[in-house]
C-alpha cells in the first residue's frame, strides 16, 4: 500500500513511467501477499486480520514516505487585509518565493490576492512566514500539477 501511495502521487504529477515501473513492483507483491492469505483459506481470521492490518499500515507508511519526499509544486493564494499587503510582498519576495499581485472583487469590496508558486519542501517556511505576518490571513492552497518558469527560493538568477 506504500507503493500504491506514492505510484497515484506520480502519476498525480505527470511521472507516467515511474508511476508504471512502482506499479509493476506493487502488483507483484499484492499477488504474492493476497496468495499466501488464499492458499491458507479464508476461514482463518488471523490472517484477514494481518492482511487488513498490513494494508493500513502501508496507506499510513506512504503518506508519511509521500510527506518527506515532498516531490512537486503546490500554489498558494493568500487574501491578505489590505494593512499587511505590503509586508506580504516584501516578506514573502526578501525570502526568495515569486510574488504574483491580483485585483479582485469580494464580498466586502476590492482585495488583492497574491500568487506564490513553491516546492512542496518549502511550504512550511511559506506557512511560518504567513503567521509571522498575521496569523489571521485566509490562504488556500492546492497541488500545481506541472508548471513553466518562476521564482523560487535558492534559484540562481537567470537560469
Amino acid at each position: 500500500m506504500s507503493l500504491d501511495v506514492v505510484r497515484i502521487l506520480m502519476l498525480t504529477r505527470g511521472k507516467r513511467l515511474l508511476a508504471a515501473a512502482i506499479g509493476f513492483g506493487e502488483v507483484s507483491i499484492f499477488i504474492l501477499a493476497l496468495g499466501q492469505v488464499i492458499v491458507g483459506g479464508l476461514d482463518d481470521p488471523l490472517k484477514v486480520v494481518a492482511y487488513a492490518g498490513g494494508f493500513a499500515a502501508g496507506n499510513f507508511v506512504g503518506s508519511i514516505i509521500d510527506e518527506k519526499m515532498a516531490l512537486g509544486y503546490l500554489s498558494l493564494q493568500i487574501f491578505p487585509a489590505a494593512g499587511c499587503l505590503p509586508e506580504f510582498i516584501n516578506k514573502f519576495r526578501e525570502a526568495g518565493f515569486g510574488v504574483t499581485c491580483i485585483k479582485g472583487q469580494g464580498r466586502s469590496g476590492e482585495r488583492t490576492i497574491l500568487f506564490v508558486l513553491l516546492k512542496r519542501k518549502d511550504l512550511n517556511r511559506a506557512i511560518d512566514l504567513l503567521n509571522e505576518i498575521d496569523p489571521e490571513t485566509f490562504y488556500n492552497i492546492s497541488d500545481a500539477r506541472q508548471i513553466h518558469g518562476g521564482i523560487f527560493p535558492g534559484k540562481k538568477k537567470g537560469k
